[in-house]
């Protein structure tokens, strides 16, 4: 679902994961392994869990109002779309 390799830094309130998406798969590591992420995402416990179980799909409010903080809000688009949680 990707063309190119991506990384995405994920700080979900204390915790921080880097992600790898590429052409082949993904994966998931501790904390953040990559200075040179494609994209940084600061978000709550509580609104990943919607997005990711809920299926709540997230648009421009949520930026504004400081729920979800990112530097590439376009590549977490994509993401979502890479793991099917968005259409």
């Amino acid at each position: 679902m990707v063309s190119k390799p991506l990384t995405i830094y994920f700080v979900v309130d204390d915790t921080r994961v880097t992600v790898s998406l590429t052409p082949e798969g993904c994966t998931f590591e501790n904390g953040k392994s990559s200075e040179l992420a494609d994209c940084v995402c600061r978000i709550g416990t509580e609104m990943l869990l919607s997005i990711w179980d809920e299926g709540y799909q997230p648009g421009g409010r949520n930026f504004p109002s400081g729920k979800i903080r990112s530097n590439n809000p376009a590549i977490l688009q994509g993401c979502l779309v890479a793991c099917r949680k968005a259409g």
